[in-house]
């Protein structure tokens, strides 16, 4: 079943919440800041021996002080114009860490919307990879939360999950 709420991620006692993070996965700005306050320093610590992760993969963490037991870490793409594979690049974000959480024996998962920020994706069209990337694997999870920030993420899922 899919979930679309409105909420702060690092309020939901979910198995694993995904974390919308950079490169480096030592911390930034927007959700990905927000996950390591409320964690605590043992996030990045834990975060540090990885040694990073690419584009479109997924890396896991405890959530130490979050009341999250784990973090997906995911790299979304930065978008330019919708040519240069960024559709591919951010559906390989949705299903890396669905299959992360399946390795761990996870039921339960929220994410956030991947890519939106400051890395630019055009809402809608995350939307849609995000909504197709969570049916596909809707039989094999308890709970899929789309956790929005915003009024406006909030009516995009919305309009998504019922038109489909």
């Amino acid at each position: 079943m899919i979930e679309v709420i409105r909420a702060d991620i690092t309020t939901l006692a979910v198995d694993a919440i995904v974390n919308a993070a950079n490169e480096s996965l030592l911390g930034g700005g927007g959700v990905d800041g927000a996950i390591h306050r409320v964690a605590g320093p043992e996030l990045l610590a834990a975060c540090r021996p990885l040694g990073g992760c690419p584009t479109g993969e997924a890396r896991i963490t405890p959530g130490f002080r979050l009341p999250s037991s784990w973090v997906i870490h995911t790299v979304g793409p930065v978008w330019h114009d919708g040519a240069r594979h960024e559709a591919e690049r951010l559906a390989a974000c949705y299903r890396n860490s669905f299959e992360l959480a399946l390795q761990h024996g996870l039921r339960s998962i929220a994410f956030p919307a991947i890519s939106t920020g400051v890395y630019g994706y055009p809402k809608r069209r995350a939307a849609t990879v995000a909504m197709a990337a969570m049916h596909e694997y809707v039989p094999r999870f308890a709970r899929i939360i789309a956790c929005c920030h915003s009024a406006e993420d909030l009516q995009i899922y919305c309009e998504l999950l019922v038109s489909d």
